[in-house]
């Protein structure tokens, strides 16, 4: 069997061109590089090293030896990286940030099938809107974010995007559904308007569309609740703005109906898997992110409507 220290020394010799220079970088003794690279010369009968101008060079054979070294270098840290990643698979961790706007598309399928499948990994879910998810991916409090609508940003990675307009969710038979245009904020001005807080992307979204259109939009409900703006609209009491997928549930139940807005801001608005960027994800990390990609309906495709 080949000698791996040898095949080192062999080419630290060629790569340093120099005996001296090879045993500098390994810190070993020069004679006892010679010795060894001797020895494989012996064992081998072939010179496998050569003197010329610049210094020492590889013959054919020690070129081939060389190519054999590199390639089972390649070969161990494939392996060690496959064994890693078993382990990491076996009892790794994700943490991801998810505004609520996620939630019923993330659990009614995706992540009970990737928990399943992947029983030694750890989930843990926070809530948060797109500032506040932001930040946790930032300071490297979750490894994931689910963001509807983010601004731009160097440090956030994104890993996963597709086009989700903002739509106006009205009641079943209310009168804006008569419209045979898209939305405008002048539309909505006669009925009872509900926004989500400041903090979420959908309402910042709303407040860029209102400041280009110089109108004030007096919300009679303010709250920081998915649910609650879903039963607003639901109990007939007024109108909002949600992505379509986020009442999908409701729109195929009749409950509820999505109308287009006429502004290309709400109409490109996009939802998006992020982390931080440089952040190197852990195997589990990656996985999830892969699995969501495939499983849910917010990510394996642009809206329904534009499908």
């Amino acid at each position: 069997m080949l000698s791996q220290r040898a095949l080192l020394y062999l080419n630290e010799v060629v790569r340093r061109g120099s005996l001296r220079r090879a045993a500098a970088h390994i810190n070993v003794d020069a004679s006892a590089l010679s010795r060894q690279l001797k020895a494989l010369e012996e064992e081998l009968g072939v010179q496998l090293c050569e003197r010329h101008g610049g210094g020492m060079r590889a013959t054919e054979a020690g070129r081939l030896l060389i190519q054999h070294y590199h390639a089972q270098r390649l070969s161990e840290e494939a392996v060690l990286s496959q064994l890693m990643a078993i382990q990491e698979m076996a009892r790794g961790e994700v943490r991801i940030a998810v505004g609520e706007g996620f939630i019923a598309d993330l659990i009614a399928a995706p992540l009970g099938a990737f928990m399943s499948r992947f029983s030694g990994i750890k989930v843990e879910i926070r809530m948060a809107g797109v500032n506040e998810a932001m930040t946790l991916v930032k300071e490297m409090e979750v490894d994931l974010a689910l963001l509807y609508a983010p601004p731009v940003d160097p440090q956030i990675h994104c890993h996963v995007e597709t086009r989700q307009p903002l739509d106006l969710i009205v009641p079943p038979e209310h009168p804006l559904g008569r419209l045979s245009r898209a939305a405008h904020l002048s539309d909505i001005e006669p009925w009872p308007l509900a926004l989500m807080d400041n903090p979420f992307g959908m309402r910042q979204m709303v407040n860029m569309v209102a400041h280009q259109e110089r109108r004030y939009l007096d919300a009679r409900l303010h709250t920081n609740s998915v649910s609650v703006l879903k039963n607003f609209v639901r109990s007939g009491i007024g109108v909002t703005f949600m992505p379509e997928l986020t009442v999908a549930d409701e729109i195929a139940r009749g409950e509820i109906t999505a109308l287009p807005m006429a502004y290309p801001i709400m109409s490109g608005a996009r939802a998006q898997i992020v982390s931080l960027e440089g952040r190197q994800l852990t195997v589990a990390a990656t996985t999830c992110v892969e699995h969501l990609r495939r499983g849910m309906r917010f990510f394996s495709a642009d809206a329904p409507r534009l499908c």
